[in-house]
């Protein structure tokens, strides 16, 4: 089997696992605040911890895309993967909602594994097929984002978050093994450029299509984070106690995953056909709708119907987004460049928790859910505007 190859496989496994750690935990952290004894302010409290580790992400991605460059991107995802492990079971044990922020922001400095993936995969994958491959890698965690909120929800249910926590962190450990033994970064070139934060930002400030490309990343992950802290919630409301809301949050969150596996490799062979960027459009407009459907039905039933429907054509966006910045980058610059759009993910992914939260407490949940849609439609039209920049998401483009 040629390296490549191998590579996407022992890595899809890895992002596998990880993201089913991932997801055993976080969907449950505001249920995990009323085990710890938080009475007040749940809603604004689950906004800062899920905003808590986006944040150090976005201040800490572009160095460690750096020393990705010029020590390769096989050691970042160990490290990472280390790290994650250590602070899943560190979190087993925390007493307050202090404790529990302070190891998430520390997760936010210190990890990457996904993210190290993708780029790894992004650079070791011959050009023709890096739109293959990355479909392939949005599966692995669209996969994890099935099993983990259901394993994790039995966890909780039959034991507690805690056990669920520290079995996160016993498969993060399995997955870093995976990764030392398997996986073998081949072709691997240090960068000749400066390895500096500041160049990074200069070289990537004159690519203009990359400058889109990482806006559009940051708008719609600022627009699906503004609803996923408050879902666990919202299953409450719909007449669901809290030991009850973990499992049926996990099912619930587990069917965009479903979704997820069954029409991201579609959507990645038609955007060989027809460019990342229509896709792109697609999935964001859908996206925004399909959120917006979710307004009206308030039987559990319906509205996890919707989030399936939602899930067909949303799972494409991400994987349109990571080939985006193949296509608008040179092989030499593509790890900082997938360091940068993580930055962005990041970023988004912190502001987006924090104003959900705020809009829910200040005025409900379901005014989230028009947030959300809303923006999601409002980056899709930025998306079409840009097209005047360049059709860079042709897949005959260049770099």
């Amino acid at each position: 089997m040629e390296t490549w190859k191998k590579n996407l496989w022992v890595l899809w496994v890895g992002s596998f696992i990880v993201s089913s750690s991932f997801s055993m935990v976080i969907p449950f952290l505001p249920l995990f605040l009323i085990d710890l004894g938080v009475s007040k302010h749940i809603e604004l409290w689950s906004g800062v911890l899920f905003s808590s580790a986006f944040l150090a992400g976005a201040i800490s991605s572009p160095f460690w895309g750096a020393v990705g460059d010029k020590y390769g991107r096989k050691p970042m995802i160990i490290r990472a993967g280390f790290v994650l492990c250590v602070i899943y079971i560190l979190t087993a044990f925390v007493t307050n909602e202090y404790q529990l922020l302070g190891l998430r922001i520390l997760q936010g400095l210190l990890s990457g594994f996904i993210p190290g993936a993708i780029a790894l995969v992004g650079t070791n994958t011959p050009e023709k097929k890096v739109g293959y491959a990355l479909s392939m890698m949005s599966t692995a965690t669209a996969t994890g984002n099935i099993m983990g909120p259901m394993l994790g929800g039995i966890l909780s249910k039959i034991f507690d978050n805690r056990i669920a926590f520290g079995s996160a962190g016993v498969l993060c450990f399995l997955a870093t093994i995976l990764i030392i033994l398997m996986v073998k970064e081949d072709s691997f070139v240090p960068s000749k450029d400066s390895g500096s934060i500041v160049n990074t930002f200069k070289l990537a400030a004159n690519n203009r299509p990359l400058i889109i490309v990482l806006i559009l990343t940051l708008l719609t992950q600022f627009s699906v984070m503004t609803i996923e802290p408050v879902l666990s919630l919202y299953i409450v409301d719909l007449g669901h106690n809290a030991k009850d809301a973990s499992l049926v949050s996990g099912i619930v969150f587990s069917l965009v995953g479903v979704a997820s596996i069954l029409f991201a490799p579609r959507w990645g062979k038609y955007a060989d056909k027809v460019g990342f960027h229509k896709i792109l459009l697609i999935g964001l407009f859908a996206g925004g709708i399909g959120t917006l459907l979710q307004l009206p039905f308030h039987n559990i039933y319906w509205f996890s119907s919707i989030r399936f429907l939602y899930g067909c054509f949303f799972c494409a966006v991400f994987p349109a987004l990571n080939g985006l910045v193949v296509r608008t980058t040179k092989p030499d610059f593509r790890g900082r460049a997938f360091s940068l759009n993580q930055t962005a993910n990041q970023v988004g992914g912190m502001l987006g928790p924090l104003v959900g939260g705020a809009i829910s407490g200040i005025w409900s949940i379901h005014s989230v859910f028009w947030i959300t849609g809303i923006l999601l439609i409002g980056t899709m039209g930025l998306g079409y505007w840009s097209q005047r920049f360049g059709k860079q998401g042709q897949p005959s483009s260049p770099n």
